[in-house]
């Protein structure tokens, strides 16, 4: 991710040749650009926002390319070994439950389709899992529904 790829006007994150290959525009919470300014104001770089040091005695500042793969899956790691969560998960495993939580917020498919980059609704279905919390939900409305019906 490069510095300009950050919108903080917009508060929008261009993703550039993500899935699929294609440009997409995703929303960026406040907080979380709050977090991102923090972080830009100790670890400045040109042009990466994460750079990746090709060599262990190149400072980040002086890095020619960005965070590594495996270097932001050991970054995950430490972050789920840190909270304590001893789920299996991987970094794509966020994607699913970014995806997961958007639909539990009423954000619509379609939208979250668009987020994802899939051509198809079908493929950004897999990516939505019910957790119990929206099925309870799901469960209440059915029956608010159904006790309102005159028989």
């Amino acid at each position: 991710m490069q510095v300009p790829d950050i919108d903080g006007s917009r508060m929008a994150v261009h993703i550039r040749l993500g899935k699929g290959g294609k440009d997409r525009y995703v929303p960026l919470p406040q907080r979380t650009l709050e977090l991102l300014r923090s972080y830009w104001a100790t670890h400045r770089h040109r042009v990466w926002l994460f750079p990746g040091p090709t060599r262990l005695d190149v400072p980040p500042t002086q890095a020619s390319g960005p965070m590594s793969v495996s270097g932001v899956q050991r970054a995950f790691k430490a972050a789920l070994e840190q909270s304590g969560i001893r789920k299996r998960a991987t970094v794509h495993t966020l994607r699913h439950s970014w995806a997961t939580h958007l639909l539990e917020a009423g954000v619509s498919l379609r939208l979250i389709q668009a987020y994802l980059g899939h051509s198809s609704p079908k493929t950004t279905s897999r990516y939505t899992h019910l957790t119990r919390e929206a099925e309870a939900l799901a469960a209440e409305a059915i029956n608010r529904v159904m006790d309102q019906l005159v028989w």
